[in-house]
């Protein structure tokens, strides 16, 4: 039973191979893919216009997973993206299902 989604706000240069890496890792689970804007990021990593703006454009994947696999997913996306700057969240979900 899904009873997690996981949130992860990527730099867009990361994006292919995070959506490769979750196509492997968690191919199963439906997750969706958004363009979004980043606030709060590290000025070390905006560039110059970013800066002026205040944020930075980014990914935003969510992907509805399992309890028992949340753990063996952040743990490859650890050893897959150290250092590149993916940022992530759990809530737990009240309900999740498909209308038929």
């Amino acid at each position: 039973m899904l009873s997690h989604c996981l949130t992860l706000v990527s730099p867009p240069e990361i994006e292919e191979k995070l959506l490769d890496t979750l196509l492997e890792v968690a191919g199963n689970e439906v997750f969706t893919s958004t363009p979004t804007f980043s606030h709060g990021t590290a000025h070390g990593r905006l560039s110059s216009t970013e800066q002026v703006m205040g944020r930075s454009r980014s990914v935003q994947v969510q992907i509805l997973v399992k309890h028992d696999e949340l753990d063996e997913l952040l743990a490859a996306l650890r050893t897959g993206f150290a250092g590149t700057g993916l940022r992530y969240w759990v809530t737990a979900l009240a309900q999740a299902g498909e209308i038929e």
